[in-house]
């Protein structure tokens, strides 16, 4: 039987533009598209678990509004179990997504709405869904305080730990001696170390301040440089795959994330679970999107198997 990953994190929808460029203060200019979708870096890490084959149970707040139907009907497709609570005062959160067209990059806006309210007592009366799950996530879009609390709940009980840091916060001491694996890209890495992350070699140096913070193992995502990995006693290098012409690089690091938990829940040992997450990732960005670009196992195993090396068990 496939393990539990159980993730808590923050929905919000994504209100996504496309256009040449980012307007300037007081302009208003004609973008090229619009979408909606479902967003919010814990749901797009559970759907992507989900997709890369794990079996996932996702914790957070939602209003009672259309946004919120939206994540439910998301998760439902996902084969995702939410735990969750509604609010009928407040609402589901929601994102601004700039993304420009030639490039693909992006700048983002979140109002995390009612799950801004996730605190201790949310994961307090969930904690021995948490203790029982075999591999804990979150992230740091709701309160900290609240992550902090359920790193904990998951250390006690023996979980497997996860923090993605993201967006870049300051960290309550002792918050990364609770994680097994912290995952931050450049400039999170950068904000949470001090270290300048440029290139694989300025992020090998990154990942061993993140290890003299207290954190088991650094996983630095470099974007189209791969992903660094750091244990103490093995570092590798994992270059970035090549799945086609890159899109939209919105949520990348999400799918990286999810597809990660999902191969480590399988006993994939570490540094091929990278080269999952990685593949996932490439993938990804060939698709527009959020949620709806994470890709099925199917595709991640077909990617990996035009490359020399396999998982290994």
């Amino acid at each position: 039987m496939l393990g539990e990953i159980v993730i808590l994190g923050v929905f919000v929808a994504d209100t996504s533009y496309r256009a040449d460029r980012m307007p300037k203060m007081g302009e208003t200019i004609l973008g090229n598209n619009f979408a909606l979708g479902p967003g919010g870096k814990g749901s797009n890490q559970a759907v992507a678990a989900a997709r890369a084959g794990g079996r996932v149970q996702f914790m957070t707040r939602l209003g009672q509004d259309a946004f919120a139907d939206i994540a439910l009907s998301v998760w439902n497709e996902a084969g995702i179990i939410p735990v969750i609570e509604q609010d009928p005062d407040s609402y589901t959160g929601a994102a601004y997504i700039f993304v420009e067209e030639a490039s693909g990059d992006n700048a983002i806006i979140i109002c995390p709405g009612v799950a801004e309210t996730i605190d201790r007592d949310f994961v307090e009366t969930r904690a021995n869904l948490i203790s029982g799950a075999d591999v804990f996530m979150t992230q740091l879009e709701q309160p900290v305080d609240a992550g902090f609390r359920a790193l904990e709940v998951a250390r006690e009980g023996g979980t497997t730990t996860i923090l993605n840091p993201a967006p870049a916060a300051n960290l309550p001491d002792g918050m990364l001696a609770l994680c097994d694996y912290v995952t931050p890209n450049e400039s999170e890495a950068e904000a949470l170390t001090g270290v300048s992350v440029r290139n694989p070699e300025e992020a090998r140096a990154a990942a061993a301040k993140l290890l003299s913070l207290g954190a088991g193992a650094a996983i630095i995502t470099l974007g189209e440089n791969g992903v660094l990995f750091h244990d103490g006693e093995r570092t590798e290098h994992v270059p970035a795959f090549h799945a086609g012409k890159v899109v939209e690089t919105t949520g990348a690091g999400d799918a990286f994330n999810g597809a990660f938990a999902a191969a480590l829940v399988e006993g994939v040992e570490p540094v091929e679970a990278v080269r999952f997450g990685c593949a996932c990732a490439a993938i990804s960005v060939t698709k527009p999107g959020t949620a709806p670009s994470m890709p099925m196992r199917e595709e991640i195993e077909a990617l990996l198997n035009r490359s020399p090396a396999s998982l290994s068990r």
